[in-house]
């Protein structure tokens, strides 16, 4: 384990005693090494019981499952949809437990994506998987689905709704602990920019509030700066750079959410100006820079891998439909420093700086299935085929 694991953890178990005061139900029955994680969280995160702790489908498999995204514009969001067309559902065809998978994009419109999900229920889907939307706009469309047996699933972000559940990584523990490795690595003081993701969404907002709030712990530190690059490579681009081009202020340290860090390098290399240490969170692109250039920053964060967390939604999703009964409501994952011996068996030394793939966990290493089973009250294989 490195150190910066080790610290990382010893930081969340020393917490724990703290937060276990706020916590509800659900995550109390969870063991102690899960309930750490759960140390630092956005205040807004449900962590209560499951609803569906009893449930049962209408019918057994195979279900038809809806995906109502909200935005399909950046490579996070197709290396998730991939997952779920290249791997998790023929995976789940063959075992017999998927039939289909309907799939609708509503670019950022709550009005539009509330219907998709409305059309998704009445069409007769037996669950739906939601992507990272604002925390209460979809409530009502959710208390729909579930008053029709439809339980929702809201992948890599939260809404507040009591019926439906939520799995992410812990972006409040991700901003917490990427500024503090930032303000460290700069000197514990100087200049930082801040580039947020989506403005108003559950995982770019957690994120933005626990860094700024760990960044406010150093003096010494600036934040002289804020721009949405909205997760995308070529929004981060151009938002950085006019930022650049206007603030001749010096920048001694970017802070960035993942899947924007290339545009947030690329920015930086066009403008003339040295390179300062950028927050690093899966993309291979900038992984590649790291590679080539391995004095420029000395750790990295896997807190958005997009197949592992649609993967561990998607098996959350299976164990619910089977009626394991979820204890929780929110599914969080820690956040996990990778080192750039981890980059360097994962990409070659002729890697692709444009790459728009991701350097991710192993497939077990982000919801193993033996920490899986401690969050359901009959955990048994989600795989299994089903019996013919």
């Amino acid at each position: 384990m490195n150190d910066l694991l080790k610290h990382t953890l010893g930081m969340l178990v020393a917490t724990c005693a703290f937060a276990g005061a706020a916590h509800a139900d659900g995550v109390d029955q969870l063991p102690g090494s899960e309930q750490a994680i759960y140390a630092v969280v956005d205040p807004q995160i449900p962590l209560g019981a499951s609803v569906y702790k009893d449930f049962k489908p209408k019918k057994g498999p195979p279900w038809r499952i809806g995906y109502a995204s909200s935005y399909a514009g950046n490579t996070w969001r197709a290396a998730a949809l991939d997952a779920i067309m290249s791997d998790l559902l023929p995976r789940s065809k063959e075992a017999g437990l998927i039939s289909e998978v309907v799939v609708t994009q509503s670019d950022l419109k709550d009005a539009v994506q509330i219907q998709q999900m409305r059309q998704m229920v009445d069409d007769g889907v037996d669950a739906i998987i939601i992507c990272c939307s604002n925390v209460t706009a979809l409530n009502q469309t959710i208390d729909y689905a579930y008053k029709a047996g439809v339980p929702v699933f809201s992948f890599s972000g939260y809404v507040t709704s009591p019926y439906a559940i939520n799995g992410a990584a812990n972006h409040a523990q991700g901003g917490r602990e990427m500024a503090a490795w930032l303000a460290e690595k700069i000197g514990k003081k100087g200049n930082v920019l801040l580039v947020s993701g989506i403005p108003g969404f559950a995982s770019s907002d957690s994120f933005d509030k626990a860094a700024k709030e760990a960044l406010a712990t150093y003096p010494d530190i600036n934040i002289v700066g804020e721009v949405a690059g909205k997760w995308t490579d070529q929004v981060a681009q151009v938002e950085v750079q006019k930022f650049l081009a206007t603030n001749p202020t010096q920048i001694d340290g970017i802070l960035t959410q993942g899947a924007q860090e290339n545009g947030v390098l690329n920015a930086m290399l066009q403008s003339g100006r040295p390179m300062v240490p950028i927050t690093l969170g899966g993309e291979a692109s900038a992984a590649c820079y790291w590679r080539k250039n391995p004095d420029w920053v000395d750790a990295s964060f896997h807190i958005w891998p997009p197949r592992r967390e649609m993967q561990q939604m998607w098996e959350i999703m299976l164990r619910t439909l089977q009626g394991q009964g979820p204890k929780v409501q929110s599914f969080l994952r820690p956040v996990l420093p990778y080192s750039i011996e981890d980059v360097k068996a994962t990409l070659p030394e002729d890697c692709d700086l444009n790459s728009t793939d991701f350097v991710e966990p192993k497939a077990d290493g982000w919801f193993p299935a033996g920490i899986a089973d401690q969050y359901f009250e009959l955990p048994a294989d989600p795989w299994k085929p089903v019996a013919k």
